[in-house]
């Protein structure tokens, strides 16, 4: 066996993003440590600026001195924010800005204008915030325009996305009154996202009540006690309460590792990383189980983890909960043996670009037998690949940049459209799959 390849996983995309709204809307100076530096959280920094936030990096550190729950930005005309192309920025920031009375344009770039928000926006509407989409109605570019929440029983359907969710939550301890949050609609993706989110909330001092109905009456329950019931069994209640500043270290990205977990598994050399916690509430720590289940030898020591080359078998799996690492299982299961289905993830047709029908036809391409479903995909492997060179589209999609560099463990010469695309959410990425290749005698340069 080859010497292990060492890696410190990135930092959480999802809690960078939400440790830095916690922060701005603080009152006071924070202090972060660990915050992702990609495109997406430079497009949230930039509307936190906007709103009057000052944020200050030093050292590889964040300073940021929150403006206390009242904006500094001009009263005329419209804030203009653009969010370039990321969903998180936009459903995150498009809840927070209501919170401030005021009047913003929300918009941004690529396929931004093709991912809907009006689950969120309905729910906003119920707070007296007024919305008037530019082009299409239910999606970006638009313009809000919010006298300030009032709190209340406030109902949102997340069948789309849990970001929904998480944008009217961070903005709800703003309101003058106490709001409840009903859910409704037929099922909740993503859910362990708003685990993340009341996480950062308490971090800086704003509880929220989470609810389950028994019977005819609702009783506190934990985040995973709520998970896989019918959303209209769920609640939850925020009060009006002041973000406090504090200081907080951002943990390792399950996403972002889970192309070198997946490595791990399918290559020649073990990969062991550090930076993760085992206890995290990132749904996509199910990447363990995944691994577990298809057959890999999977080690903790610690804070660190390593993955053994192992020879993988096909499995059934539900990632509902985890959408963001199904392009990073799709790969992997070409080098096991046996079917492979993916399921329960219908929501992957909104995300970058259709997470289902993108993995589909690039994966054929590298002589995957892979077929779309409409939750997901089945794929049928055979315990490798066969070595070819192929052109892959990417679909400006930084997942599908990031799994697709697997296949070259499978003696695929890989040839992307728009490497540079993983700048999105790990502008470092191919610097670290160098040692990925190295580790396993593919020399250091990646083709593109």
């Amino acid at each position: 066996m080859k010497p292990v390849i060492d890696i410190t996983a990135p930092s959480s995309k999802s809690l960078s993003h939400r440790a830095l709204i916690c922060a701005a809307l603080a009152e006071g100076e924070s202090l972060l440590e660990g915050v992702l530096d990609s495109q997406d959280l430079t497009r949230t920094a930039g509307c936190l600026r906007l709103l009057g936030a000052l944020i200050t990096p030093q050292g590889g550190k964040l300073f940021v001195r929150g403006i206390g729950g009242k904006t500094g930005a001009s009263a005329e005309g419209p804030v203009s924010m653009n969010v370039g192309e990321s969903g998180t920025t936009c459903r995150l920031m498009a809840g927070v800005v209501t919170a401030i009375p005021g009047i913003y344009r929300i918009h941004g770039e690529g396929r931004i204008h093709d991912r809907p928000v009006a689950h969120l926006t309905d729910a906003l509407t119920q707070q007296g915030v007024r919305v008037t989409f530019e082009e299409k109605s239910g999606y970006p570019p638009m313009v809000m325009s919010s006298p300030g929440l009032i709190g209340g029983e406030v109902t949102i359907n997340l069948e789309q996305s849990s970001q929904y969710l998480s944008g009217l939550l961070l903005a709800a301890p703003l309101a003058t009154g106490t709001t409840t949050i009903r859910l409704i609609g037929r099922s909740v993706a993503s859910w362990p996202y708003v685990a993340l989110t009341l996480d950062t909330m308490a971090r800086f001092g704003v509880p929220v009540i989470l609810e389950r109905r028994i019977l005819d009456d609702w009783h506190s329950c934990t985040h995973a006690e709520a998970a896989g019931l019918p959303p209209t069994d769920i609640r939850l209640v925020v009060h009006p309460a002041p973000y406090r500043a504090g200081a907080m270290r951002v943990e390792g990205d399950w996403s972002n590792a889970s192309y070198f977990l997946a490595a791990g598994a399918v290559g020649t050399a073990p990969v062991r990383i550090s930076g993760l916690s085992r206890q995290s509430a990132q749904g996509d720590r199910f990447m363990l189980e995944i691994l577990s289940r298809m057959g890999a030898s999977v080690e903790w020591q610690d804070d660190v983890v390593t993955v053994f080359p192992s020879a993988l078998r096909g499995t059934q799996v539900d990632m509902n909960a985890c959408p963001d690492i199904v392009p990073t299982v799709a790969a992997m299961a070409a080098f096991a043996t046996g079917e492979t289905i993916i399921s329960g993830a219908a929501h992957l047709a909104l995300k970058e670009c259709d997470r289902i029908l993108g993995p589909v036809t690039e994966l054929s391409k590298a002589g995957v037998n892979i077929e779309a479903r409409p939750d997901g995909m089945i794929i049928r492997g055979n315990g490798g690949l066969l070595p070819r060179s192929v052109d892959l589209c990417t679909y400006g999609d930084h997942r599908m940049a990031m799994s697709f560099s697997l296949l070259e463990l499978g003696g695929i010469s890989v040839n992307l459209d728009n490497p540079s695309c993983v700048a999105k959410s790990f502008p470092g990425f191919w610097d670290v799959w160098s040692l990925i290749r190295l580790g396993n005698g593919l020399g250091a340069t990646h083709e593109s």
